[in-house]
């Protein structure tokens, strides 16, 4: 997942956002999105950096790659779109909220797979060393290629398909593909090698010397597992419920670029929701079944490349969507990021494809914003079975005991260890393994009997130790029981939002410029999102109105408003600078506030302004912050303003 690949791709796939699409399918969708939303990339990255919403991290010292300093306004909008997370996803659905360590002890990564399988392929450059990332480089030579107009139709879909394929090759596939295409490094054209894993984790060290090593966590999920028997105590030891923690996750990417879109520290928020494998319905989702949103399931991908909008509830019925559950994550995060400000044709839902998946994956769906860089994976939504849980419960109980109604009588197998034997061959570590036969699941006693039919043995490892058992050590039988309840491993939801990605995306979404004045850039956040709510601005630096600032200032404040004063240049000018960095309302100190107490407020995106009480402005803006006021109903209750047209303009006003 940002600098992310999400929780869907996590552990068996090495490629990190890759999105299955073609030029054709990005740059049409493109066209139209800059078209509506005029956007220019540059000036909006200009406005961005310019105001501190973000730059590079030690740049004095040259800077590093992928790494990001969020100024005053970035971290004002990151604060407000974590705080408006909590509220639509924690608080709604009264999810378990924990907070774990960045650093994490090598064998917990162990279990989970990633110190194994957590890589990208890399390739270097034979004389100059410098490092790629072997599927962008392959991206980027076959874009080059695909400028050639005199290309065939049967050419140019072959390099489509070998593009977006791109992030999905083996390292066998990856080679040959390069080979063909006669790939080489792109600043200098020099021969490269052949590709090569890289794991993407900051390895460390826990305490002095290197005798306990770790990791900074690639993800959050491992911590929300390892605490799964606390959480569920928390939930009176029943499922279903969620869990979720937002903090910040690290991935040593091999080519940073794209800004936020890809970098090595970033925040994530996630959502673990543990439902029983048969029982995958949830409460809430009549509230989102009727939504209707755009989806690319992955029949389409490889076919008609057509995407298409459907509701919920129909994608669930036909199966497109594997249930309910997953559904509702799905519609819950459509809604965040319409929310927040994303518009509603620049999201998709894209459906990974069967190959994508690791091997014990239900279903996952990516949710992509369409931005000047392509469609961009934001949240990944996965069901991601029992996997998680399961590598985890060899070193703990994280299974649910679940009391029947009634007794009933099943068939179920049982272990019959050899004690004796056992404790002659495994000494000291019999005790551990007896301990565990006993208690064994019904699938593991079921696999570990046909391995031992089979092949004669069989493998179980239990912590750090690893026994091979023989038909003479135990043997495993079926048997009817009477029983009063099940033990079960929950299976597991996993929506992963990507904050940093989401925070770019909302930028874009919200930057336009001023109609007929090129030099007037917007950010049209949500009020609930924009960094400072409203700024107080006398109309000239003149102590008869400077002297209302204070009164105004302690009372926004009061009702926990953010404020900007501002008493610097024209009145245009500051309008302008308040513009750039999403303020939505405008208080205005004039000569008729002196008279009157009365203040002008200003809408930022339609620039018209009303005249108000100070005593009323900043219920007024509370409201229309909250959301439970609109401008349309303000402009019909109070007193329009007729701003002079300097005063929109670059001039001073004069009383």
């Amino acid at each position: 997942g940002f600098g992310l690949s999400f929780a869907s791709k996590r552990i068996s796939l090495r490629r990190s956002f890759g999105q299955i699409r073609t030029m054709t399918e990005i740059s049409t969708a493109s066209d139209s999105y800059l078209k509506k939303l005029n956007i220019n990339r540059t000036s909006l990255e200009e406005l961005l950096k310019g105001r501190f919403f973000f730059g590079p991290s030690f740049s004095i010292y040259g800077g590093v790659a992928g790494l990001y300093d969020y100024g005053p306004p970035g971290c004002a909008v990151k604060a407000n779109i974590l705080a408006k997370w909590r509220q639509h996803f924690i608080l709604e659905d009264n999810m378990l909220e924990i907070d774990c360590p960045c650093v994490t002890p090598e064998p917990v990564l162990e279990a989970s797979g990633h110190v194994e399988k957590f890589k990208d392929f890399m390739v270097r450059d034979v004389i100059t060393k410098d490092y790629f990332r072997a599927d962008h480089l392959l991206e980027e030579h076959i874009e080059k290629l695909l400028e050639n107009k005199a290309l065939s139709a049967e050419k140019r879909d072959e390099l489509l398909t070998v593009k977006a394929a791109a992030d999905s090759y083996s390292r066998d596939e990856l080679e040959e593909v390069m080979k063909k295409y006669e790939v080489r490094a792109s600043k200098t054209n020099n021969e490269i090698t052949a590709p090569f894993p890289f794991n993407l984790m900051f390895a460390t060290s826990i305490g002095p010397g290197s005798s306990q090593p770790g990791y900074m966590r690639p993800e959050l999920a491992q911590g929300i597992f390892l605490n799964f028997p606390r959480l569920l105590e928390a939930n009176g030891g029943r499922v279903p419920f969620a869990a979720a923690q937002i903090g910040q996750a690290f991935r040593n990417e091999i080519a940073p670029r794209s800004g936020l879109l890809r970098v090595r520290e970033f925040t994530l928020a996630e959502i673990e929701h543990f439902l029983k494998e048969d029982e995958t319905k949830h409460p809430k989702y009549d509230s989102v079944k009727d939504l209707e949103v755009w989806m690319y399931p992955r029949d389409n991908q490889l076919g008609s490349k057509v995407i298409v909008k459907q509701s919920i509830a129909k994608a669930v019925s036909e199966g497109t969507i594997a249930n309910e559950t997953l559904g509702y994550y799905m519609g819950r995060a459509y809604l965040f990021l319409l929310e927040i400000g994303i518009k509603e044709f620049g999201v998709r839902f894209r459906q990974h494809q069967r190959t994508e998946m690791a091997h014990y994956a239900k279903d996952c769906w990516d949710a992509e914003i369409l931005t000047t860089h392509g469609w961009v994976e934001c949240i990944g939504i996965a069901h991601r079975g029992c996997y998680d849980l399961t590598v985890h419960s060899k070193r703990a109980r994280l299974s649910v005991y679940e009391a029947f109604p009634e007794p009933r009588v099943e068939t179920v197998w049982e272990a019959k260890p050899n004690k004796g034997a056992l404790g002659g061959k495994f000494k000291g570590k019999a005790q551990a393994l007896i301990k565990f036969l006993e208690t064994i699941e019904n699938e593991i006693a079921e696999k570990l009997q046909n391995d031992l039919s089979s092949e004669q043995k069989a493998n179980v490892k239990i912590e750090d130790f690893e026994y091979e058992l023989t038909p003479d050590l135990v043997k495993f039988a079926q048997t009817k029981k009477k029983i009063n309840g099940r033990t079960f491993i929950p299976h597991v939801i996993e929506p992963s939002f990507g904050i940093g990605r989401i925070i770019y995306a909302v930028f874009e979404h919200s930057y336009y410029i001023r109609e007929n004045d090129e030099k007037r850039g917007v950010l049209s956040l949500p009020p609930s999102i924009a960094p400072v709510k409203a700024s107080v601005l006398p109309l000239l630096s003149n102590q008869k109105l400077t002297a209302f600032v204070p009164r105004i200032v302690g009372s926004l404040t009061a009702s926990g408003i953010s404020s900007k004063v501002d008493t610097v240049q024209s009145i245009g000018r500051r309008y302008a600078r308040t513009d750039e960095i999403g303020i939505p309302y405008g208080i205005t100190i004039d000569y008729t506030t002196v008279d009157d107490d009365t203040v002008t407020l200003r809408n930022r995106d339609k620039t018209s302004q009303i005249r108000i009480k100070i005593d009323e402005v900043v219920p007024l803006i509370k409201s229309l912050v909250d959301g439970k006021a609109n401008w349309t109903e303000v402009e019909a209750k109070y007193p329009k303003y007729e701003a002079s047209p300097e005063s929109e303009k670059d001039e001073d006003l004069k009383k």
